[in-house]
């Protein structure tokens, strides 16, 4: 294979390249096009809960402290090392020094602080605000800063990896949602709206020699069969978390390759506890006792998934089996609805988001649920307004959700979330999960925090999605496992 250098001295020696050339161009490829099922709202993560957000741009145009690997190890990025205190709440970083932003501005202690300190402040709309509300941020000089967590948190260096701790400059944080200026190899060159994002490498990052595909474009395509055809005629060349229904039509043709990946996600039906009767906890049991997970898991995620019976799934420390709590037992959730006094037939809402999963595993929980007596209205909505009106304004009985992010079991000790649920008994746990030292107690408390919310209903649990890549058989790099969602464009060539 001719590489550039190869070329050069074959010039100098005045030998005949013309007919490498061919070979040339096909080893020179340097261009990707990837394909998402959704577009996301904006460009900056910390500004919206959309998690189509940093599937382009996070370790793409920005980065963060730490790294999340594929497999769910962490390793150093804008951090070159870190030391931890005895009591383990307060890190010390050393932040490399050949780094800069795209606008030729510098990166050091400052800027971190600065974007903790901006993603903590009231106005905030970082989905983890409430994470760092509880950290203090102090520069001991131009590139060590020392950040104190309130409490313990042994994830704490997988939260710094997470796209909501990107580190922003100062000057151009405010229009990130459109105009995204990072320390990451490739810069924003195009946006069509509704069609694609195109990235371009950037000449003057640090590591810029190592990267090997120089112009990456994201195209979004919600369509399962437009899924497919896109992939069959070449115009995409790799559909990460691509709609597992397209996926037999490329297992056993050798242009391609099918990964599957294991997730942090949980799919559930989100239940609006807020609202009555959801508010019991009875019609809440009725529901998830209803709802035969192995049959969703079948049609919404066409065979790929674990079912889960809480808010955790098997591949996390301190998982236990909930799927016990809650069986499938139609003649159960009939009689948990008489027993709260629920007279049928009983009408409720489902908001349904436009990813295949949900808009095909919204039919079925339908059925399901109309054999005791609740007549689900399916509302298909798009991206967008499910943002606005489900997750902001919490105008909703159902939803059938996939939720990504690997470390979120805090969000039920959220009192304005907008599942509406509110229990002193987890809120108590969850503060003894957060600073328990000991792993064995850390376990346990994580295991009495799983067998609470299955024990309280607060949605009804489905399955953890295994998420499936279809690519170019010749495209290397790809994440073999997911623990977060990300497009990882400096990992990418071609074979």
């Amino acid at each position: 294979m001719l590489n550039r250098r190869t070329l050069l001295v074959s010039s100098a020696a005045g030998l005949p390249l013309l007919s490498s050339w061919p070979t040339l161009a096909q080893a020179k490829k340097n261009s990707v096009t990837l394909a998402m099922t959704l577009e996301p709202p904006g460009l900056d993560p910390t500004a919206g809960a959309a998690s189509s957000i940093a599937e382009v741009v996070q370790y793409n145009i920005f980065e963060t402290l730490t790294k999340i690997n594929s497999d769910g190890s962490v390793s150093p990025l804008l951090a070159e090392s870190w030391e931890v205190s005895s009591d383990l709440k307060t890190y010390t970083f050393r932040l490399r020094k050949d780094v800069k932003f795209q606008n030729g501005e510098p990166f050091n202690a400052a800027t971190v602080k600065f974007s903790f300190e901006r993603a903590a402040a009231d106005k905030s709309t970082n989905k983890d605000k409430r994470t760092f509300a509880d950290l203090r941020c102090r520069v001991a000089d131009e590139h060590t800063i020392v950040i104190t967590n309130q409490d313990i948190d042994p994830d704490f260096l997988f939260v710094l990896g997470q796209a909501t701790s990107i580190i922003v400059e100062p000057k151009s944080a405010a229009t990130n949602a459109t105009k995204p200026v990072g320390t990451g190899p490739y810069t924003l060159a195009a946006w069509a709206r509704g069609a694609s994002v195109t990235l371009t490498a950037w000449k003057d990052y640090r590591a810029a020699q190592g990267i090997r595909i120089q112009r990456a474009v994201f195209r979004f395509i919600p369509d399962s069969a437009a899924q497919v055809a896109a992939l069959l005629a070449g115009d995409v060349d790799a559909f990460p978390r691509v709609t597992p229904r397209s996926v037999p039509q490329f297992k056993h043709n050798p242009r391609f390759q099918v990964v599957v990946s294991n997730s942090r996600a949980k799919t559930i039906v989100a239940i609006n506890n807020a609202r009555k009767p959801l508010n019991d906890v009875r019609v809440r049991r009725a529901i998830a006792s209803a709802i035969d997970r192995k049959a969703v898991i079948a049609g919404a995620a066409d065979g790929y998934g674990v079912p889960i019976g809480s808010y955790y799934v098997p591949t996390a420390f301190g998982y236990v089996d909930t799927t016990g709590v809650n069986p499938f037992d139609v003649e159960l959730a009939k009689a948990l609805l008489a027993e709260a006094g629920v007279k049928t037939p009983l009408t409720l809402n489902m908001t349904l988001p436009p990813t295949p999963y949900a808009r095909q595993g919204g039919e079925l929980i339908a059925a399901q649920l109309a054999k005791i007596g609740i007549q689900v209205k399916l509302q298909n909505v798009e991206w967008a307004q499910w943002l606005s009106g489900t997750y902001g304004n919490k105008n909703y009985d159902l939803t059938l959700i996939s939720h990504v992010e690997p470390f979120d079991l805090g969000n039920f000790a959220k009192p304005d979330y907008y599942w509406g649920y509110r229990s002193p008994e987890f809120n108590d746990l969850f503060e003894k999960i957060k600073n328990a030292s000991r792993p064995a107690d850390r376990a346990r408390l994580l295991g009495d925090a799983q067998r609470l919310l299955a024990k309280d209903a607060a949605h009804a649990f489905l399955y953890t999605p295994q998420w499936v890549t279809v690519a170019d058989k010749k495209l290397r790099g790809l994440w073999k496992d997911m623990p977060v969602f990300v497009n990882d464009l400096s990992s990418l060539s071609w074979g």
